[in-house]
C-alpha cells in the first residue's frame, strides 16, 4: 500500500513538471543542440516570467493615467490684442500702441472697445481734444452701461469749455455709479466755472464723504476763497493738513492764508511743516523770506530767496521781492535791475509795475515813474494809491491840470485812506485853493477817526502825523484828530537806533487786506507858511506772493507778503513851482 501510494504521488509530480516544461517552451528560447533546460536556467525564467507578467499588469492595477493639460482658450477677436495695447500704453510707446491699436480695429471692423478707448486717450494727450471725444462717444455707445466711458465724455467737455453739457453727462454717470467720489469731486469743479458756488459746495462736500481726497480739500478751500470767505477756507485746509499732513501744497497755502490774516506765528508752523516734508519747497521759502523781509530782516530774506532761487530762477513774484529787498536796503539800481527782470517775465503783473513806479519817484526819476505808474493804472483802474502816486509825479513834472485830476480821481476811487485826501490838500494849497483843501483836510480828518473807532490800537506813520499837523497849522484850524501817540514814539525810536532795524510800522492808509507796505514815496508839496517842507508818504503795493504769476486775483496761491523799509523813509524835497 505504501509503495502504490508513493507511484501515486509521483506520478502527479511528473505531471505538473511536464505542464511547467510546455509553458516555457512556448515563452522561453532554447540553447542550440539541446533540447532541455537546467535547473538555473528555469529558476531564471521562472523570474523573467514573473517580472513580464507584472510589467503587463502595472497600468491596470497601479499606474493612473495623469490627464494632458487642456489648450488655452481662444480669446475672442475683439480681445486678443488688448494686452499688448494696455503694455504700450502704460510704457508711452504712443507709436507702436498706435499702430497695434489700427490692427485690432481692422481685424474687428472697429467693435473693439478698448481700442477705441485707448486711442481717445492718446489723442487727448495730443491736444486734440474734439477727436477723443467723438471716439469716447463712440465708446459709450458700444457699451452704454459704462460709467467710465461717460465720465470721459465728460471730461473732453469740460476741456472744451462746455460746462454745462459735461455737468449732464456728469449726471448720467451719477445715475449709473452712485458710488464714485470723481464723478462728484468734477461736479463741483464744473459748478465753480459756471459761477453757481452752491451746488459746487454741495458736490464737493458729497465727494469728501464717499472718500477724502486732496484735490477735493483744495478745490473745496478756493471755492470759499471765490467767496471771500476766508476762515471756512482755513477751516477746510486745517482738516485737509490733518488728513493728509505730508501734502506740502496744503500746509503751504494754509500758511499764505495765516498770513494773509495778519497771524504770523501760525503762518511760520505750518510753512515749516511744509519745508520740513519738502525742503526745496519754494512757495513756502518764498512766503517765509516775505514774512521775514516784512520785519526789516533783508538779509535773512535774502537767503531765502536765493534758495528759491535754484529751483524757480524765472519766478517773477521771486526777482520782485529780491528787488524790494535792494530797495530796502537802498540800493536802488540793484533794485530796478531786478525789478525790471520781473516785468520782463511777468509784463502785467499790477504789483512790478507799481513797485517799479515807486523806486523811480524815490530816486527822483519822474518820467520813468510816470510811464510805469500809468502801465499800472490801465492795469489796475480801481485801486487809489496809483492814482495818488501818478499824480505826486505829474506835479514833479509841473502838470498840474492833470495832477489835480488824477488826485480827484483817486479821491473817487478810495473810501478808506486818509493820505489820498491828505497829499491832495497839500496840493491844493500850493496851488493856493485854501478853501478846496480845507475840505479835503476835514474828510481826511473823518477817515482818521473812523480808523480809530474800529480799531483803538491803530499805529500811524510819525510822518502823517507830523504833516497833518502842519497842514492844521497852515489852514488855521483846530486839529479834532486823535493820533495815536504810538506814531510819534515810533519815529523817536527810530532816530535813536541808527544801526538796528526799528519795529515795522503800518503806513497810514494801508489796505489791511493786503499786509503791511514795503515802502514809502515822498508826496510832492510847497513851502507852507511858517512851516518846513512839507513831506507826504504814500503807501506802496505788496510784493508778489508765492505762485504762478498767470494766476488769477481771487486764484488761492495769491497771498500778498509784504516788507517795510528798517531805516527812515526817503524824502523827495519840494520844488517850488
Amino acid at each position: 500500500m505504501l509503495l502504490a501510494e508513493f507511484q501515486r504521488k509521483k506520478r502527479v509530480i511528473s505531471v505538473r513538471v511536464e505542464k511547467t516544461e510546455l509553458t516555457w517552451s512556448k515563452t522561453s528560447r532554447r540553447c542550440p543542440g539541446d533540447g532541455s533546460v537546467t535547473g538555473s536556467e528555469e529558476e531564471r525564467r521562472t523570474m523573467a516570467d514573473d517580472t513580464t507578467k507584472t510589467d503587463v499588469q502595472i497600468p491596470v492595477t497601479t499606474d493612473v493615467k495623469t490627464p494632458r493639460p487642456k489648450k488655452a482658450p481662444e480669446l475672442p477677436i475683439l480681445e486678443r490684442r488688448n494686452w499688448l495695447i494696455h503694455l504700450h500704453y502704460i510704457r508711452k510707446d504712443y507709436d507702436t500702441c498706435k499702430a497695434v491699436i489700427k490692427e485690432q480695429l481692422h481685424d474687428t471692423r472697429g467693435m473693439c472697445e478698448y481700442a477705441v478707448y485707448v486711442q481717445a486717450l492718446i489723442m487727448r494727450l495730443e491736444g486734440k481734444i474734439q477727436e477723443s471725444l467723438e471716439l469716447f462717444q463712440s465708446c459709450a455707445i458700444l457699451n452704454p452701461k459704462s460709467s467710465d466711458n461717460l465720465k470721459q465724455v465728460a471730461r473732453s467737455l469740460f476741456l472744451l469749455g462746455k460746462h454745462k453739457a459735461a455737468i449732464a453727462v456728469y449726471n448720467e454717470a451719477g445715475r449709473l455709479n452712485q458710488k464714485d467720489w470723481e464723478i462728484n469731486h468734477n461736479l463741483g469743479v464744473c459748478y465753480i466755472y459756471i459761477k453757481d458756488l452752491k451746488n459746487a459746495e454741495e458736490r464737493l462736500n458729497a465727494a469728501l464723504q464717499q472718500n477724502k481726497h486732496d484735490l477735493t480739500f483744495m478745490m473745496l478751500g478756493k471755492m470759499h476763497l471765490l467767496q471771500a470767505d476766508t476762515e471756512k477756507a482755513i477751516e477746510v485746509y486745517k482738516s485737509a493738513v490733518e488728513f493728509s499732513p505730508e501734502n506740502t501744497e496744503l500746509s503751504g497755502t494754509l500758511g499764505l492764508l495765516y498770513m494773509q490774516l495778519g497771524k504770523y506765528q501760525k503762518a511760520f508752523e505750518h510753512l515749516g511743516n511744509a519745508l520740513t516734508y519738502d525742503p526745496n519747497n519754494f512757495k513756502a521759502i518764498l512766503a517765509a523770506g516775505s514774512m521775514m523781509q516784512a520785519h526789516g530782516d533783508y538779509d535773512v530774506a535774502m537767503n531765502k530767496y536765493r534758495v528759491a532761487a535754484h529751483a524757480v530762477p524765472e519766478s517773477p513774484p521771486l526777482w520782485n521781492n529780491i528787488g524790494m529787498c535792494f530797495f530796502g536796503k537802498k540800493k536802488y539800481v540793484a533794485a530796478i535791475s531786478c525789478l525790471k527782470r520781473a516785468n520782463y517775465l511777468s509784463p502785467f503783473d499790477w504789483k512790478i509795475l507799481y513797485n517799479l513806479g515807486l523806486v523811480h519817484l524815490t530816486m527822483q526819476q519822474y518820467a520813468s515813474a510816470f510811464h510805469f505808474l500809468s502801465a499800472a493804472v490801465n492795469l489796475r483802474p480801481r485801486m487809489s494809491e496809483l492814482y495818488m502816486l501818478l499824480a505826486v509825479a505829474l506835479t514833479n513834472l509841473d502838470d498840474a491840470e492833470n495832477a489835480r485830476r488824477s488826485y480827484e480821481q483817486a479821491v473817487q476811487t478810495d473810501e478808506s485812506d486818509p493820505l489820498v485826501n491828505l497829499n491832495f490838500a497839500v496840493f491844493l494849497y500850493n496851488q493856493d485853493d485854501k478853501k478846496a483843501a480845507l475840505l479835503q483836510y476835514q474828510e481826511m480828518e473823518r477817515k482818521v477817526n473812523a480808523q480809530v473807532e474800529n480799531n483803538s490800537n491803530v499805529e500811524f506813520d510819525p510822518e502823517m502825523v507830523e504833516m497833518a499837523q502842519k497842514m492844521a497849522t497852515a489852514l488855521q484850524v483846530a486839529e479834532t484828530v486823535y493820533w495815536n501817540k504810538a506814531g510819534k514814539d515810533g519815529k523817536n525810536a527810530q532816530r535813536s537806533s541808527s544801526n538796528k532795524a526799528s519795529r515795522s510800522q503800518q503806513p497810514l492808509g494801508t489796505n489791511q487786506t493786503l499786509g503791511q507796505a514795503m515802502s514809502s514815496a515822498a508826496g510832492y508839496s510847497k513851502n507852507i507858511q511858517n512851516t518846513a517842507e512839507a513831506e507826504v508818504n504814500a503807501p506802496s503795493p505788496p510784493p508778489d506772493p508765492p505762485g504762478d504769476p498767470d494766476d488769477d486775483d481771487h486764484d488761492v496761491d495769491e497771498t500778498p507778503e509784504t516788507a517795510k523799509l528798517k531805516e527812515k523813509k526817503r524824502k523827495v524835497k519840494a520844488a517850488a513851482e
